[in-house]
């Protein structure tokens, strides 16, 4: 029987996962997708907004809120395959998008275990980077300060443990850089990363369906009944350049190869750093546009948030909430919120009391 071709995505906090895959989406038009969305919050942000932006008449959404997928004792992500596998035949291809605290070692060992191998085959596994936090140097570690948290080297960590593990790593967040800009982010994931075999662009945050499913990256390690350790290859002019995504006509992957993931540090992997941590806040009172902006402006500055998102309910439409560090961004739309405001912030040992009642003073909403 046909096994279900598997894609994870990967990515920090942030990195823009979700636009990627909600633009994948859209244009994919040949393929019945099931999306496996798993989120640090307790509430499927990603989710929504997924469900909210067009797509392709076969597309169905399965959220898996509130940890890391596939850890420890999994009460959500083996059930979710076993419902896939059962509507088998209404499936091409499943896309995986991971927590931004996650890597995805825990994903490769369930689909290789002997109750999902069958049925199951990763057909490659994608990082995304956000290319100007990268180019800011927002991925070193700095210099440990004996008796403090040190975020950046936990961010250092699990940022370099992503891109490990990766098949293809996409620059994402680009438009706005200039070509000497990406060859130096270039460089720093090959100093990162040496195993890397392939580098995309993704300009408008937007990948062609071509560089993204059906990339058969492990099938013929599947077919040998074993695993290998990961490739790697020093790079090099063997190795794969940025492919512009404006001109896709003959691209191809050169030295396209599989890139097996080595599990035998998998118990290290799955050892996750308590100090992060996600909490949600809710107001029941319809917000104001510019005081919530500010508001969220002030709270990414002074505490340890690395990540905010979620919806306010306005007095007409919401207001859509995204934050990476202190870069806010907001947008509104006309749909209506049901029930309260609610904005998930995810951090280095935040602070949750503090930052609502932060909230609180700069909005004049009560925020807990």
């Amino acid at each position: 029987m046909k096994q279900i071709p598997v894609t994870v995505v990967t990515g920090f906090l942030g990195s823009g996962k979700t636009t990627l895959l909600s633009n994948l989406l859209g244009t994919t038009h040949d393929r019945r997708l099931a999306v496996i969305v798993n989120e640090f919050g307790e509430v499927s942000i990603d989710g929504a907004l997924l469900r909210g932006a067009p797509q392709g008449e076969h597309v169905e959404i399965h959220d898996l809120p509130g940890g890391l997928v596939a850890y420890g004792n999994d009460d959500a992500f083996a059930p979710t395959l076993r419902a896939l596998r059962e509507r088998r035949s209404l499936i091409d291809h499943v896309l995986i998008e991971t927590s931004g605290l996650a890597v995805p070692t825990a994903i490769f060992v369930v689909l290789q275990s002997e109750e999902f191998r069958d049925d199951f085959v990763l057909d490659a596994t994608l990082a995304v980077v956000d290319t100007p936090l990268l180019l800011e140097g927002a991925f070193r570690a700095g210099k440990p300060v004996p008796g403090a948290q040190d975020v950046q080297g936990s961010v250092a960590s699990l940022f370099g443990q992503q891109l490990e593990f990766a098949d293809v790593v996409v620059l994402n967040k680009i438009d706005a850089l200039s070509e000497d800009e990406l060859l130096r982010a270039e460089e720093q994931l090959r100093r990162l990363a040496p195993g890397v075999r392939f580098m995309e662009t993704a300009y408008g945050a937007r990948l062609d369906t071509r560089l993204t499913l059906g990339l058969h990256l492990h099938e013929h390690a599947r077919a040998g009944g074993h695993h290998h350790g990961p490739v790697r290859t020093a790079p090099g002019e063997g190795d794969a350049p940025l492919a512009d995504q404006r001109v896709l006509d003959g691209h191809s992957h050169g030295g396209l190869g599989a890139h097996v993931h080595s599990l035998s540090t998998h118990e290290h992997f799955h050892e996750h750093d308590n100090g992060w941590q996600s909490f949600r806040l809710r107001s029941d009172e319809a917000q104001h546009p510019g005081e919530l902006l500010g508001a969220i402006r002030s709270v990414t500055q002074e505490f340890p948030l690395l990540r905010a998102k979620g919806f306010a309910r306005l007095p007409e439409g919401r207001l859509v909430v995204q934050a990476v560090r202190t870069r806010v961004e907001t947008r509104t739309d006309d749909v209506r919120v049901e029930g309260p405001s609610e904005i998930i912030f995810i951090g280095y040992h935040p602070r949750r009391k503090h930052v609502a009642a932060r909230i609180t003073e700069l909005t004049g909403k009560s925020w807990a």
